[in-house]
């Protein structure tokens, strides 16, 4: 089956479930470079391909300028280069080290948030400890 050669802008928002706005916002950023035809938005399939690839990079964490940059260095060539996967590979492990300093930072937190939690049922139950005290001996 023979894929589309062109898409409107409503198509991406539906294919791709996000807003008209979110697209044109990538258009905006220079991500994004649709024909135009009057008024109306012409994407191309490269152009389906890079919200793809946008998205794809906003869930991996990546932001829209290191989006750009990858696509700067994929447009200097036809087929995309060595230093674009290099500069790839480079994102990837800034963001897993970024993931994993989180993951050992919320780790940190919840053994405070246990300890914290602890010392106030301890609190509490001294508490009730010396309420019964004292009803016991009023």
């Amino acid at each position: 089956m023979e894929k589309q050669a062109t898409y409107s802008i409503s198509e991406l928002a539906s294919e791709f479930d996000v807003t008209t706005r979110s697209i044109r916002f990538y258009e905006d950023q220079g991500l994004l470079s649709p024909r135009r035809r009057g008024q109306t938005r012409i994407y191309s399939r490269q152009d389906r391909v890079r919200l793809k690839l946008i998205l794809r990079g906003k869930r991996l964490g990546f932001s829209l300028a290191e989006t750009r940059e990858l696509f700067d260095l994929w447009d200097e060539t036809l087929s995309g280069s060595e230093k674009q996967l290099k500069l790839l590979l480079d994102k990837i492990h800034q963001r897993r080290s970024a993931l994993e300093q989180q993951l050992n930072d919320i780790a940190m937190v919840q053994l405070e948030l246990d300890s914290a939690e602890a010392r106030c049922q301890e609190a509490l139950e001294e508490l009730a400890s010396k309420k019964q005290q004292k009803a016991n001996s009023a």
